[in-house]
């Protein structure tokens, strides 16, 4: 079951449409979740987790 790694929502919650909004990131073999929700409120935190080079 996909659900987001922060607030726990469900993926058949939410709508195929909403669901194109989630973001997933993969660490050690896991795949993590967010939902659009939650993404939207730390897309900071995403991007600043992208290297260097996506930036130039």
């Amino acid at each position: 079951m996909t659900a987001c790694h922060r607030c726990g929502r469900s993926r058949t919650s939410v709508s195929d449409l909403e669901f194109l909004a989630w973001s997933s990131e993969r660490t050690g073999g896991t795949v993590r979740w967010l939902c659009h929700v939650c993404a939207k409120a730390h897309v900071r935190d995403i991007e600043g987790k992208l290297p260097d080079e996506y930036w130039r």
